[in-house]
């Protein structure tokens, strides 16, 4: 999920995502937004346990703002068709050594919270109390990227990490969303998600087109390799250039919960509760409840207000 510490619009979210083996997954977000005032953006992480500082890896793509048209490059229209993670360094601000690690990342000032009991270590621009989290247990054992949005408005270049998954083979997407303090059981959607993985390039058929999806996967596949359309060299090792790129959008009215797609079970009636020949009521696999978006959105209002004080 998304939300933010202020009022903010946000649209044309592009989120890329990758499983790096059975238990690490790269994950890349931008966006367009205008915020009411200085803003922060907290992506609640579903790492493995136990949860440690270096759960979490952040790399700098400020070299590379264009990675996601590169990535929609990918999706020509028929007629032109043509038949160890290397990290970037980021600087870290010196603090204390009871409290987490502040970083510069590009244009982004990034802490990773690995537990609500670590809030107290948190720069106090982004600290959120130990009791106030206490109120919504869905999030006991979440761990948090907490990012500071360098401008109050305009297009980010991506905020990119690393992260240890505790949902081995699947690719989390955090597609829920608090822009308002309020919570809303549907939200209206601009998204595109993009994903990387082998299974799902030996499971496809032909390119098609940019808005045909692929049967066997309710996805739209890329009509060659990402070392065709992508800059690997500066996506530094989020990208890999052997695979396809599969792409799903999300427009309009939708239901407001996190996006969790399984590739191996794509293409057997399951996988992805917002594929096509998934059902409607299909659950995400990593719901959260409407008791837990509430405490969220009465701690990103309280936050508000004391802020002002």
């Amino acid at each position: 999920m998304c939300c933010f510490t202020a009022k903010t619009e946000v649209h044309s979210t592009t989120i890329f995502a990758r499983l790096k083996g059975a238990d690490s997954q790269v994950l890349a977000y931008q966006m367009q937004y205008t915020a009411s005032e200085p803003v922060a953006m907290i992506l609640p992480l579903p790492v493995a346990l136990p949860a440690r500082e270096d759960s979490v890896s952040w790399v700098n793509l400020k070299e590379y703002p264009d990675l996601f048209a590169d990535l929609d490059r990918g999706f020509p229209p028929k007629e032109e068709s043509n038949g160890f993670f290397s990290r970037s360094k980021s600087a870290v601000t010196a603090i204390p050594e009871s409290q987490l690690a502040v970083h510069e990342v590009g244009d982004f000032i990034a802490s990773f919270v690995p537990s609500v009991d670590d809030f107290a270590r948190l720069d106090p621009r982004f600290s959120i109390k130990k009791e106030i989290w206490a109120q919504i247990p869905e999030y006991v054992d979440y761990g948090f990227a907490v990012f500071q949005l360098k401008n109050n408005a305009g297009s980010t270049h991506p905020i990119a990490f690393e992260f240890k998954t505790r949902l081995r083979g699947q690719v989390y997407f955090p597609t829920v969303h608090i822009h308002d303090g309020t919570v809303h059981k549907e939200e209206s959607f601009d998204h595109a998600l993009y994903l990387q993985d082998a299974d799902l390039d030996t499971k496809v058929g032909d390119y098609d087109g940019p808005q045909t999806k692929d049967s066997r996967t309710g996805l739209t596949r890329s009509q060659s390799t990402a070392t065709s359309f992508a800059k690997i060299a500066k996506s530094v090792g989020m990208v890999d250039g052997a695979l396809l790129v599969h792409r799903m959008t999300i427009q309009g009215m939708q239901p407001n919960k996190d996006t969790i797609v399984n590739p191996r079970a794509l293409g057997a009636g399951g996988g992805c509760g917002r594929c096509d020949y998934a059902s409607n009521e299909a659950p995400s696999s990593l719901g959260i409840g409407a008791a837990a978006l509430a405490g969220l959105a009465w701690i990103i209002r309280r936050r508000d207000e004391r802020s002002r004080q």
